[in-house]
């Protein structure tokens, strides 16, 4: 059986991401996934960050029978300012690595990573073959970076790879000329249920149509103002937000609105069920650099039920669908 190490940039749980649906679709494989490293500031951000410092040494769990999950341990911040300190960094997180292996008994294994940090991993563990899979614009991330270090480290991981992956053309056409282009896809099968009856969540009995939905990861780079705007012009519209916030997040003008109601993380095998209800799905991507190369997950997903979609004007991706839903280029617009 092949062998795989797959450093990701999402943790296993609770939300399945390209990594996820990647590697849960490779039956002929023994698969090491590695949650990605908190950093050991991470805690003073964010409360619910205390429990990584200590994550990697608990068993590891198996959502398949042929894939193990490790977390790994807690890392130095300002890598993607210095290199120095990624470099220190990335030989921690090697060794921790090769140790899995061993006890694995993995020896020369496909390393597939998905963090241009990498670049000072890839030469300390042993591998046949070596995959970046892109699946951001990372230098646009804003923070505590220094965008032209990121770009220089992934560019450098894409001279070192077998094989490399982007999800949106722009991506690609960067990380030439060893790249496919491969953008993300839906889990079609599940999110075409909610093309059929479903019954009503609990949380979802006392909220009125019209109901305008959106799902996933409640971040910077979502266009707010818009629904803002609608939700004040129309007090008879409500607007559904799932999804877990992201630390740093303002969303008090939205939550003091009461047609606005934010029901939290599903799993998501549940989301059809929410889905099949609403009068249509929101893709609110912000104007940025970041989002403009965005393979949104969420976007292909609400494709599958068959609901009417309304969206902003990026990322770029979604302009091929124009036929198929309303774009919106302003608040009013929307």
């Amino acid at each position: 059986m092949r062998q795989i190490v797959c450093l990701a940039t999402s943790p296993w749980y609770p939300i399945p991401t390209r990594k996820q649906q990647v590697m849960s679709r490779i039956p002929d494989a023994e698969i090491l996934y590695f949650d990605p490293s908190a950093t050991i500031i991470a805690p003073l951000r964010d409360k619910h960050a205390k429990p990584l410092m200590t994550k990697y040494k608990e068993p590891p769990v198996h959502p398949q029978e042929n894939i193990t999950v490790y977390s790994l341990p807690p890392v130095l911040p300002f890598f993607y300012k210095k290199r120095a300190i990624n470099r220190i960094n990335q030989k921690k997180i090697a060794k921790f690595i090769r140790e899995k292996m061993k006890e694995h008994g993995f020896e020369d294994p496909v390393l597939w990573v998905y963090s241009p940090v990498t670049v000072d991993l890839v030469d300390l563990v042993p591998h046949s073959a070596l995959v970046y899979d892109c699946v951001d614009r990372h230098s646009a991330y804003g923070g505590l970076m220094d965008p032209a270090l990121v770009d220089a480290m992934e560019l450098e991981l894409a001279g070192k790879t077998d094989m490399t992956f982007a999800t949106a053309e722009a991506l690609a056409e960067r990380l030439q000329p060893k790249t496919r282009f491969i953008p993300n896809g839906a889990n079609f099968e599940r999110f075409a249920e909610a093309a059929k009856p479903q019954p009503v969540p609990e949380d979802l009995k006392d909220i009125p149509h019209p109901l305008f939905g959106f799902v996933g990861a409640l971040q910077s780079c979502i266009e707010y103002d818009f629904v803002e705007q609608a939700a004040k012009a129309r007090s008879d519209w409500h607007f559904v937000w799932i999804g877990k916030e992201k630390p740093g997040v303002d969303l008090s003008a939205l939550r003091a609105l009461p047609n606005n109601h934010f029901l939290g993380m599903k799993p998501n095998e549940q989301l059809p069920q929410y889905l099949a209800h609403f009068d249509a799905c929101l893709n609110l991507f912000a104007k940025s650099d970041l989002s403009k190369d965005v393979s949104p997950l969420k976007f292909y997903e609400y494709l599958a039920t068959g609901r009417p979609i309304v969206s902003t004007r990026q990322p770029d991706q979604i302009l091929q669908y124009a036929p198929l839903i309303h774009i919106a280029d302003d608040a009013a617009g929307f």
